[in-house]
Formats: C-alpha cells, sequence, structure tokens
C-alpha cells in the first residue's frame, strides 16, 4: 500500500498550488497525488481562453517536483476510510496518508438529454474534442450565456464558426451584469455574428442525417421551434464533488466545509478550491468560489497549513474573464440582483460597477478597468454608507 505524509484527492489548480504550499514549509516528505484526469496539473482558464488565441499548448502544464511527488492519474478516489487514514481508489488501490487534502472540484451539471452528443466544457480533453470538430465543422449551438458560454462562443466565433447562443436569462452573464450592460454584451456579440437566442429553454435534443436538432421553448409564449446545428458544447455551471467527503460523514453544505484554516470537519483532512465552503470576513457570510484566484491562493494556503504553518484564509478572490475585445475583473457578491451604481466613464466600453446591499459596497465589477482589485477589496472592507454620489470616482478608470 503506498503510505504518504501528504495525500492530495485531485489534479487541479488547487492542487498544484497546494504542492507548492507544502514545498514553502516541509522539503522532505512524501506527498501522493490522485486524479481522475490522465492529464499532468494544468491551467484551465487558458481552455476556453489563451490557447484560442495562439497561446502554446506547453504553456499551460503547472510546473511540479516528479522526484517528492507520485502521481497517480486516471484514477477515482472512492471511499474516505478516517479511522485508518486510508483512501482507496475505483482500481482498488489503497493509499494511507497522514495528512490529506480534499481538491475534488466539480463536475459539470447536465441536461436530462442529448448524452454524449453533448460537450460540457471544462477540461483538457474537451478542449481536445472541441478543437478537432472546430476543425471539421461550422456551426456550434453553445448552451449558457454564463462564465463558460460566453468565453467558449467568443472563442469559436473568433475561430470563424457560426456560433448560436442559447440560454434562458435575457441577457448573456445576466447574473452577474446589470440589465442594461447585458443588453449591451447581447448585440456587442451579435455585431460579432454570434446568433444570440435569449429567454429560451433547450428542451431535447435528436440527431438526423448527421445533424444536432435542438428543441427550443420560448419562456414566454412556450411556443416551441429547432435549431439544426453541426455539434452542441454546453457551460451550465458545475457542481462540487463532494460525494467521498460525504461518503465518510464529513460536514458538507454547498460544498466541503472548511474553517479559516482550511481544516473539514475532520482532523488532519483539509478541503481547498472550487469543492470547499469557507467563511469570508470581509463579506461575513460563507462562500464557495469556482474561480482560478481562489483555486491558486487557497490550494496554496492548505499545503501550507497541512505541514503545520499557521494560515488563515480571509482572502476575498478575484475572477476574470476576456470577451472578444473586451474584458473584465470582479471582486466579491456580485448579484445583478443588488442595488447597482455605474460609474462609466465610457458607457459599456470602460467603468466599474458597484454592487451594494443596505448601502454598503458587496461587490466590484471592473469593466475594462485593471489593477484596481485590491482597491475593490479595500472598499469592500468598509463599512459605508454608500450612495451614488459617494461611490462617483471612487475607484479610477
Amino acid at each position: 500500500m503506498p503510505d504518504y505524509t501528504y495525500l492530495i484527492v485531485g489534479g487541479g489548480m488547487t492542487a498544484a498550488a497546494a504542492l507548492e504550499g507544502i514545498g514553502e514549509s516541509d522539503a522532505a516528505e512524501t506527498i501522493g497525488l490522485i486524479a481522475a484526469e490522465t492529464q499532468r496539473p494544468y491551467n484551465r482558464p487558458p481552455l476556453s481562453k489563451g490557447l484560442w488565441k495562439g497561446k502554446p499548448l506547453e504553456s499551460i502544464w503547472r510546473k511540479i517536483d516528479d522526484r517528492r511527488v507520485t502521481l497517480h492519474l486516471g484514477r477515482a478516489a472512492r471511499q474516505l476510510d478516517i479511522a485508518k487514514q486510508r483512501v482507496t481508489d475505483d482500481q482498488g488501490t489503497t493509499y494511507g496518508y497522514q495528512k490529506l487534502l480534499l481538491a475534488t472540484g466539480g463536475s459539470p451539471r447536465r441536461l436530462m438529454f442529448g448524452g454524449e452528443e453533448i460537450l460540457y466544457y471544462r477540461t483538457f480533453g474537451d478542449y481536445q474534442r472541441l478543437r478537432e470538430w472546430a476543425d471539421a465543422d461550422q456551426h456550434f449551438a453553445v448552451i449558457g450565456g454564463g462564465f463558460i458560454g460566453s468565453e467558449v462562443a467568443a472563442a469559436l466565433a473568433a475561430s470563424g464558426k457560426r456560433v448560436t447562443m442559447v440560454f434562458p436569462e435575457a441577457g448573456i452573464g445576466g447574473r452577474i451584469f446589470p440589465r442594461d450592460l447585458s443588453d449591451f454584451v447581447n448585440d456587442y456579440y451579435r455585431q460579432k455574428q454570434v446568433e444570440v437566442i435569449s429567454e429560451t429553454m433547450i428542451s431535447g435534443l435528436e440527431v438526423r442525417s448527421g445533424k444536432r436538432v435542438l428543441k427550443l421553448r420560448d419562456a414566454h409564449d412556450q411556443g416551441e421551434r429547432e435549431l439544426t446545428v453541426d455539434r452542441v458544447v454546453a457551460g451550465i455551471g458545475i457542481r462540487p464533488n463532494v460525494e467521498l467527503a460525504q461518503q465518510a460523514g464529513l460536514e458538507v453544505k454547498n460544498g466541503i466545509v472548511v474553517d479559516r484554516s482550511l481544516r473539514t470537519s475532520q482532523a488532519d483532512i483539509y478541503a481547498a478550491g472550487d469543492v470547499a465552503n469557507f467563511y469570508n470576513p470581509l463579506l461575513d457570510q460563507q462562500m464557495r468560489v469556482e474561480h482560478e484566484d481562489n483555486a491558486n491562493t487557497m490550494g496554496r494556503m492548505a499545503g501550507q497549513a497541512m505541514a503545520g504553518q499557521h494560515v488563515n484564509y480571509d482572502h476575498l478572490p478575484f475572477f476574470y474573464s476576456d470577451l472578444f475585445d473586451l474584458g473584465y475583473e470582479a471582486v466579491g457578491e456580485t448579484d445583478s440582483r443588488l442595488d447597482i451604481v455605474a460609474d462609466w466613464q465610457d458607457q459599456f466600453k470602460k467603468g466599474v460597477i458597484y454592487y451594494l446591499r443596505e448601502r454598503r459596497v458587496r461587490g466590484v465589477l471592473l469593466w475594462n478597468v485593471w489593477e484596481q482589485v485590491d482597491a475593490a477589496r479595500k472598499l469592500i472592507a468598509e463599512p459605508g454608507p454608500f450612495d451614488a454620489n459617494a461611490l462617483k470616482g471612487r475607484l479610477p478608470v
């Protein structure tokens, strides 16, 4: 039985960052890593961003020290025995540990139909498959108008493909962007030759004569029509992979619950990344964040904590996206249902969006504004009260 001082379940960015954190504090002990994917740890954001703009493929791989880390790839952890400090994978191999990190991430949410005809975009394997499709096919349906859907649609359209987006919200990014900005993004995508079908549900999929036929149902009049395309890609969110934690009896609530030191409800077991539910003192609430900054920062601190350092994960993560020639960074609670104050230098082209609850800033969206994330965090930490006048020009644009 392989026996490690540190065992990591998961092979994504969080796991790679944890290896760095352990290495900073403990250079002598043994480390094992179990990952369901067959690839070594890699950066995920370029799969829907940089690789479609010419970024070299070799740039995505994370640097890890093979002399210290034993990789067990293509294996899914199935059982966690807390009493014996053992993890068993889907091939029956059992691994011992002294400290365990659950960096199990999330799995794409799936529709009730379509099966393998729908590519739920998330992994390096998905990127390879979509590249093969793009070499052979022309018309793509992208289901979902959120983070992944908007990026994949932009990547395909910029590659000369015909793209049709379908989503239930009124506008692209509608859960984050205020309505007027979301409407602008809809029009912007249309100018880029993307067909945008909003406020529409997908109710079925059939294959006819080598084409994929989607059944669309309008959210208002419930009328149904069909959309025929070559291929279908979806980005409709993920669900945290908590099955291993649940089986072992760890506390689970919208992810694996961790304390400020990133420990789970069981000593010597930690969790980090997409799967971790943590308390953020700046917002005074529990959170689960599915973005790069959180994966890297939390993963590294989890590794440090496992190796004996005292850590407090008080970090408020930010996220970012590129939409053709537009881009943004955002931090905090960016929910379009909150009170919105917009401070535009050039409307819909450059400005700052503030999200308020009870006259306190809860989140900030920096639209084509850069290097202001730290200033935004400081603003979120202030008690207020704030109104539109007080926020005018508060962050430079």
